[in-house]
């Protein structure tokens, strides 16, 4: 990868901002809604940057890597800082396509606001919700920024409906664009009840006006449904807006942040980015709505030796904790990791504790970020997100602090991936050197799994997508001067039980001298909903020693790779350990290891097994001359529609659809198209394969 990372060190510290000033949010959206372009023009607004980059010429700052460039799509997330209004904001630009969920998930965790990014043509499209609802699980305040109201079909109103009905999200209209489509020339601020026109391409030529004559009414009647759901949340609004007296625009703002960080109401702004419409106004809103990290209070943990739950409020005063969310490889620095500071602060020298794993780190160097580019700072401090040097054994979704306090965050939870495809060097002799750079991309990407078969000695790369692979080994190519050859793709089946059932292990063996003696059973059973793994001791007394305890769970988990079903990796897995023996002289960790693996093999099968496969959420778009073409071949491969939705010339089908079905999908649908359709697909969720499938499969093992 070609990228060029400058080092600035400051000659002056960073601006001290006070914690009620910083704003930690993230861009969040469907791909191609403007994400990329709108973060662009709060960079270049803000001061941060000199000039506006382009997404379509690959000059974008936020996009930064070759592949990024080329392909026109965010695939890392990047962030960055910038100020506004005597306010700090650290802004994280996610990926919107899904093959790169995990980028989504790692920055929602650390973030305290988001900005829901629309398309004012598309409304909520597939990975709008995706985003959204992985937002609603860190209850993450949010704004809603509904962009390209200046594209050809745009609809506003459409957009807040879908928006209201679809993500159940109470939204309060904030601004009215005025005009439509290219008429679109300026917005209504219904909060300071002005217009705001738009004479030339650049927002500092921006005119604040009186509203034009054809819009008060509809102005007046957006300005009582505000006043009114703003009176739902706050008495004092209430009572001014029933008795008719006037309400302040600062204090309508106070009422409507209160609303917002109790995430009652989703304030609703609109624009066109790229035209330079609109992004001044979103500025404003960060800083009026946004939490800080003060508003977001204090962080709960558990404290790794008692399990005791701990808080840390975000003070300089406290202990420090931070949370690594974030992990790369760079060709300057080596392992850098990306952290939240929670409480206290942090300088270069700084010894923690790595408490989720249980080692010590030292802190070499604090970098502030700014896409590619990194300046060095000497502090920082709770609120604050930074790149760390020196952290050598800290990997995503780690909990260090001080070493006196010990706490552990809560961990990121990432999906399973979906795809296997086999990999193999270009030649013998880097055969080495391909597993190495694998291994340390593994090491970035949760979502990214490595594993040799023990049978045939291939190299198996598991991912969210064929894109997202590809642009992986992409990577190898360029960062590392490392090629690599891909096979076909396969689905990333799983195996389950359905039932409980209970199995026995004994590994008993003689050799001479100190001999080896594990004996587990187990209780096998289908895991709650949303849980993939989990182990419960259920032993009373000392019928196995506490310290062998470990050694079966770790056995089980190593069992769980390679199912006794078909092998293939198992999920949503309940295990209690109900009995078992020892001998004071001849067991030891491995002993039980290999026991409870042959426990959790003989109850697996009284447990009736089934294998799960990847089901797809789908939204394909056509022209509605082919609709018919389209929907006979999706019917073939076992699809099932959800909905069909008019959008001008074109018709929205949305739907779900097994994985296997899909991989001759993008040579017919561009044939049955003349390459007119598109489409996106999500995992959603995995099914049990049916019994016919299931038989195929097994003929062909």
């Amino acid at each position: 990868m070609s990228t060029k990372v400058i080092l600035r060190k400051r000659i002056h510290p960073l601006p001290m901002v006070n914690i009620e000033n910083i704003r930690n949010i993230g861009i969040i959206a469907h791909i191609d809604a403007g994400k990329t372009t709108t973060t662009e023009r709060i960079l270049y607004y803000s001061g941060k940057i000199s000039r506006i980059g382009d997404v379509d010429e690959g000059t974008t700052t936020m996009d930064w890597m070759d592949q990024e460039r080329e392909r026109g799509i965010t695939i890392t997330s990047a962030a960055t800082t910038c100020y506004w209004r005597q306010h700090k904001i650290n802004i994280i630009d996610t990926p919107g396509h899904v093959d790169f969920t995990a980028e989504v998930e790692r920055s929602l965790r650390v973030l305290d606001g988001a900005i829901g990014i629309f398309c004012g043509v598309g409304g909520v499209q597939p990975q709008s919700e995706t985003v959204w609802r992985q937002s609603e699980r860190y209850g993450i305040p949010k704004i809603i920024y509904v962009n390209k109201l200046d594209r050809l079909g745009a609809d506003f109103e459409r957009a807040v409906s879908q928006i209201e009905k679809k993500l159940g999200a109470r939204c309060l209209v904030l601004q009215l664009p005025v005009g439509k489509e290219s008429g679109f020339s300026g917005i209504v601020d219904l909060v300071n009840n002005q217009a705001v026109f738009y004479p030339t391409e650049s927002e500092n030529d921006a005119v604040m006006e009186e509203i034009p004559n054809s819009m008060k009414m509809e102005v007046h009647k957006a300005r009582n449904q505000m006043f009114e759901r703003v009176a739902e949340c706050d008495e004092k609004i209430m009572e001014l807006y029933l008795h008719d007296h006037e309400i302040e625009p600062d204090l309508l703002r106070g009422a409507i942040r209160k609303a917002v960080l109790s995430r009652k109401l989703y304030p609703v702004f609109c624009g066109a980015s790229l035209r330079n419409k609109g992004t001044k106004l979103l500025l404003d809103a960060i800083v009026d709505y946004m939490p800080s990290p003060a508003d977001r209070g204090e962080i709960y943990g558990e404290n790794p030796e008692t399990k005791q739950i701990l808080s840390r409020k975000p003070e300089t005063e406290q202990p420090v904790c931070l949370l690594a969310f974030k992990v790369i490889n760079d060709v300057y620095f080596g392992k850098l990791v990306y952290a939240r500071v929670y409480s206290g602060k942090i300088i270069p020298g700084t010894k923690l504790n790595n408490w989720t794993r249980n080692r010590k780190e030292r802190i070499l160097k604090i970098l502030e970020v700014h896409a590619n580019k990194f300046q060095e700072v000497e502090m920082a401090s709770a609120g604050d997100i930074v790149a760390i040097v020196g952290l050598k054994g800290t990997f995503t979704g780690d909990t260090l602090g001080s070493s006196d306090s010990p706490i552990i965050l809560e961990k990121m939870k990432f999906p399973e991936p979906v795809l296997n495809m086999k990999i193999e060097p270009r030649t013998k002799a880097e055969s080495e050197k391909v597993f190495q750079v694998l291994t340390k991309l593994s090491e970035e990407d949760p979502t990214f799994r490595l594993k040799v078969d023990p049978e045939t000695g291939e190299t198996i790369v598991s991912g969210m997508g064929q894109l997202h692979i590809e642009v992986l080994v992409e990577r190898m190519k360029r960062q590392y001067n490392v090629e690599a050859r891909l096979g076909k793709p396969e689905v990333a089946y799983k195996e389950t039980v359905t039932q409980t059932a209970r199995g026995e292990g004994k590994f008993i063996k003689q050799t001479g001298g100190k001999g080896h003696y594990g004996h587990v059973v187990l209780e096998v059973g289908p895991a709650p909903e949303g849980v993939n793994f989990r182990f419960k001791n259920a032993l009373k007394g000392q019928i196995i020693p506490s310290e062998f305890i470990p050694a079966i769970e770790e056995g089980v988990i190593e069992a769980m790779e390679v199912g006794p079903m078909l092998g293939y990796p198992v999920i949503n897995l309940d295990v209690v350990l109900v009995d078992g023996s020892f001998h004071p002289v001849d067991s030891n960790d491995v002993a039980f290891k290999i026991a409870a693996s042959l426990a959790l093999k003989d109850a697996y099968m009284k447990a009736s097994p089934v294998l799960l496969e990847p089901i797809m959420r789908i939204e394909l778009t056509t022209p509605h001359e082919y609709i018919g073409e389209v929907i006979a071949d999706f019917g073939m491969r076992g699809g099932k529609i959800e909905e069909m939705i008019d959008a001008g010339l074109y018709k929205i089908i949305r739907g779900f659809i097994a994985l296997r079905m899909m991989f001759d999908y993008p040579t017919v649908i561009r044939s049955l198209t003349q390459g007119r359709a598109s489409y996106i697909m999500e995992p959603y969720v995995y099914q049990r394969v049916s019994e016919e499938q299931l038989k195929k499969m097994s003929e062909n093992q």
